[in-house]
C-alpha cells in the first residue's frame, strides 16, 4: 500500500470494439481502489477526455482501456503531454505492441520464436490464398481475437475466399497472414520483473475467440497448465523477455501456441498485450491469485509501479 490514499482516475470504456470489456475491467479496478481507501474518479472516455482529466487533476491515471485509442499510444501520448502519471506501458511501447508486425520486428531479432507472417491486402484474398492452408488471418492492430479467421480446406470460405464469405477481409483493408500452429493455447502474465504462471486455455468451441474469452463457461482455464516443466519455463522466460525488450510497464500478457508434437521447438509467441483484461474472467488476476496476490493487491501493485 502506498503511504497515503491517492486520487485515481480510472479511464475505461471508450469507443473501441472492446468497450464492454474495458467497462468491466474499469469497474472492478475502481471498486478495488475504493476498497483500499483511495478516492476514485471513473471516466468513460469520450472526445472530451482531456478536459475531464484536467478537471479531475488525479495523482495517477489507471488506464483500463482496451483497443484503440487507449492501447495504441494515442492516450499515452495525451497523458504524457498533460504531465499525468499513468499505469501500464508508455507511448512508444504501446505503438509497437498493438501492431502485430511491429512486435515481430522487435522481438524476433532477440531470439523470441514467433510465427512467420506477411501483410496482405484483403482484396488479394479473393484471387488466391497468401499461404498454404490452414492459415490464420487477423487484423494487425486489434486485440481480444477480434476479427481472427482460421482458413482451412473445410472452413466454408471457398477456395480462394469468396467475396460474400463472412470474415475480417470484409472489415479490414489489410490483414496479417500466418501459418496455423496446431496444438495448445497458453498464456503468461508478467507483472514488473516477474512472470506469474502459465495458463492453458481450453475453449469449448475449439477456438479462443472474443466470446470464448469473455463469456462465463465457454473456456476452461487450467492454471497452472499441465505441461512439461521445460515448456512452462520456456514460455515464462519468453514472456518476461518480451516484456523487457518492448519496454512494458505494469502488467502484460503474452499469448502462445504450443505444438506439443514438436516439443520446445513448437512453442511460439503470438502477441503481447500491454493492457490485459482485469475482468472476473481475465487471466492476469487469475494468475495473480495463483501466486498469492488478491485482486486489490494486484491493482495496488500496478498503481505503485506507475508512481515509481
Amino acid at each position: 500500500m502506498t503511504a497515503a490514499p491517492l486520487h485515481v482516475a480510472v479511464l475505461m470504456g471508450g469507443w473501441s470494439s472492446e468497450r464492454d470489456v474495458s467497462l468491466m475491467s474499469g469497474g472492478g479496478i475502481a471498486d478495488a481502489l475504493e476498497s483500499l481507501g483511495h478516492r476514485v474518479t471513473r471516466i468513460d472516455m469520450g472526445r472530451d477526455v482531456a478536459a475531464r482529466l484536467a478537471a479531475a487533476a488525479p495523482d495517477v491515471v489507471f488506464n483500463a482501456l482496451h483497443g484503440c485509442p487507449g492501447e495504441d499510444g494515442s492516450v499515452q501520448g495525451l497523458l504524457d503531454l498533460m504531465g499525468l502519471r499513468y499505469t501500464h506501458s508508455g507511448m512508444a511501447t504501446s505503438v509497437i505492441a498493438i501492431d502485430k508486425q511491429l512486435t515481430k520486428n522487435a522481438l524476433v531479432p532477440h531470439g523470441i520464436r514467433m510465427p512467420a507472417g506477411l501483410l496482405v491486402a484483403s482484396e488479394s484474398l479473393y484471387a488466391a490464398d497468401p499461404l498454404p492452408r490452414p492459415y490464420v488471418l487477423k487484423p494487425v492492430n486489434e486485440g481480444s481475437s477480434v476479427g481472427v479467421a482460421i482458413v482451412t480446406e473445410g472452413s466454408g470460405h471457398a477456395n480462394p475466399i469468396a467475396r460474400d464469405a463472412d470474415g475480417p477481409w470484409r472489415r479490414f483493408e489489410t490483414l496479417l497472414a500466418e501459418p496455423f500452429i496446431r496444438g495448445r493455447e497458453l498464456t503468461v502474465a508478467v507483472l514488473g520483473d516477474r512472470a506469474l504462471a502459465v495458463t492453458e486455455l481450453k475453449p469449448k468451441s475449439g477456438f479462443y475467440d472474443y466470446d470464448s474469452k469473455y463469456t462465463d463457461g465457454l473456456t476452461v482455464h487450467v492454471c497452472p497448465a499441465q505441461i512439461p516443466a521445460v515448456i512452462a519455463e520456456s514460455a515464462m522466460a519468453m514472456a518476461l523477455k518480451a516484456h523487457h525488450v518492448l519496454g512494458c510497464r505494469g502488467a502484460s500478457r503474452s499469448d502462445f501456441r504450443w505444438d506439443d508434437e514438436q516439443g520446445e521447438a513448437g512453442l511460439y509467441l503470438l502477441e503481447v498485450n500491454t493492457q490485459p483484461g482485469m475482468t472476473p474472467l481475465s487471466l492476469v488476476p487469475e494468475q495473480a491469485r495463483h501466486v498469492g496476490m488478491s485482486y486489490p493487491q494486484l491493482v495496488q501493485r500496478i498503481v505503485d509501479e506507475a508512481l515509481a
